[in-house]
């Protein structure tokens, strides 16, 4: 078997609760989310990685409190992890009922 082929036969959904457990208790609750939102948690798995390759960027503590406000929007996937990093959110106090109807169009 090719060696891409060996990695990705690697994965499990317990390697990624305990990768994401290594990172914090948010990001290993997200991950979890992500993989029971799929029928075969196999189709979760590029989205896992994806999330937690994110700590080499931001560290693990923006990792994890993105995760936490994620969990609170209940959205499951990279993107909103991606856009919650990007847009700063993570690092937000503000109430967020008050963050969600500021981003709805007016």
């Amino acid at each position: 078997m090719p060696s891409h082929h060996r990695f990705i036969s690697e994965w499990s959904c317990e390697k990624f609760i305990a990768w994401a457990g290594h990172i914090g208790g948010n990001c290993k609750e997200y991950i979890i989310k992500i993989l029971d939102k799929k029928q075969h948690p196999e189709q979760s798995y590029k989205s896992c990685l994806g999330v937690l390759h994110l700590t080499k960027k931001v560290g693990n503590t923006r990792l994890d409190n993105a995760c936490k406000r994620a969990l609170d929007y209940g959205a499951y996937n990279y993107n909103i992890i991606e856009r919650i990093l990007k847009n700063g959110w993570d690092s937000l106090e503000e109430d967020i009922e008050h963050e969600i109807d500021s981003a709805q169009p007016q």
